[in-house]
């Protein structure tokens, strides 16, 4: 017996000619709407509570652009870009010794950044504000004499607290974005009479930064915060001054959210900052960018009303 040929049909691995197109059905996420529905809870119960705390409200914007806390929040971007320049400038520093051949040079930057990784930041400052009981005198010869306590201003300390400190950090990731890089491009370099420097300067470096801007963004942003720590050594930055106005007005707790609302606007600025520099240095490593917040939101503001399937 013969098998009945379906004369409907068309070529092998095609659908007869009659058959209809499969309809997709969407699989719906419920857990989806379950959990924003609880977390739209969560923040109207915790924004229902702080409204009936017994907290001064109006006290905020009172004081949100008092001349004091501008003053601090000068200040504290001052501290931050000066702390960060000493930071990079000795991580960069540190990363090279760290990556040296020389035994000794090797073993001193290791020190280094196992002794400041290892103390927390508020000692340190505490240690530089207190070494007069060690150095009772800063002397350099005919240059500069004077007791250390005249010396050691809130400001030093501040900066050599944080700036070293963040050295130590610095190197790391220095010494992480330049180990990324295939040591073949520096034989190859080598091999063109590039001395060491001019490889680190125009081959190595310029592909590190795609794996050093990154953390060194957050480090920023981390600095930003951490300035708030110098308040401990008299310094007036925006925390400082937070403090003090909020003892004199009785309002301390309602100061320390004006700060969270300065430190929370600046770290913002810092991290749209971060985002288009991590896209410039990321331009060699991808055909195409992909687009930025502002693009996507232009593209859909576009595409609203443009028909499905065709042009608008």
């Amino acid at each position: 017996m013969t098998a009945d040929i379906d004369k409907t049909a068309g070529p092998k691995g095609t659908p007869p000619s009659g058959a209809q197109a499969i309809k997709a059905i969407p699989v719906r996420h419920y857990g989806r709407y379950v959990t924003a529905l609880v977390a739209i809870a969560v923040l109207v119960a915790i924004v229902y509570a702080f409204g009936q705390g017994k907290i001064n409200w109006h006290a905020v914007p009172d004081y949100f652009f008092d001349d004091r806390i501008m003053t601090g929040v000068g200040k504290t971007l001052l501290l931050t870009v000066l702390s960060m320049l000493i930071g990079i400038v000795g991580g960069i520093g540190l990363a090279v010794m760290r990556l040296s051949k020389n035994p000794v040079t090797s073993a001193i930057a290791w020190f280094y950044i196992w002794f400041f990784r290892g103390t927390p930041v508020l000692v340190q400052l505490f240690l530089w504000f207190n070494l007069g009981l060690v150095f009772e005198y800063i002397n350099l010869g005919p240059i500069y004499k004077n007791y250390w306590s005249d010396f050691m201003t809130p400001l030093l300390t501040a900066l050599l607290g944080l700036g070293l400190n963040e050295a130590a950090y610095m190197a790391e990731i220095c010494r992480a974005g330049l180990l990324a890089v295939d040591e073949g491009q520096t034989e190859a370099a080598h091999a063109l009479g590039m001395s060491h420097g001019k490889t680190l300067r125009r081959i190595i470096i310029p592909q590190a930064m795609r794996v050093i801007v990154p953390p060194t963004g957050n480090e920023v942003i981390n600095m930003l915060k951490t300035t708030s720590l110098v308040a401990a050594v008299q310094y007036p930055e925006l925390f400082r001054y937070a403090q003090d106005i909020g003892q004199v007005s009785g309002a301390p707790v309602e100061m320390y959210f004006l700060a969270a609302a300065w430190y929370l606007i600046m770290t913002s600025v810092l991290s749209v900052g971060q985002y288009y520099i991590e896209r410039y240095y990321a331009r060699g490593s991808s055909r195409s960018l992909p687009p930025t917040p502002w693009q996507n939101v232009k593209a859909n503001m576009f595409s609203l009303g443009r028909p499905k399937g065709g042009m608008a």
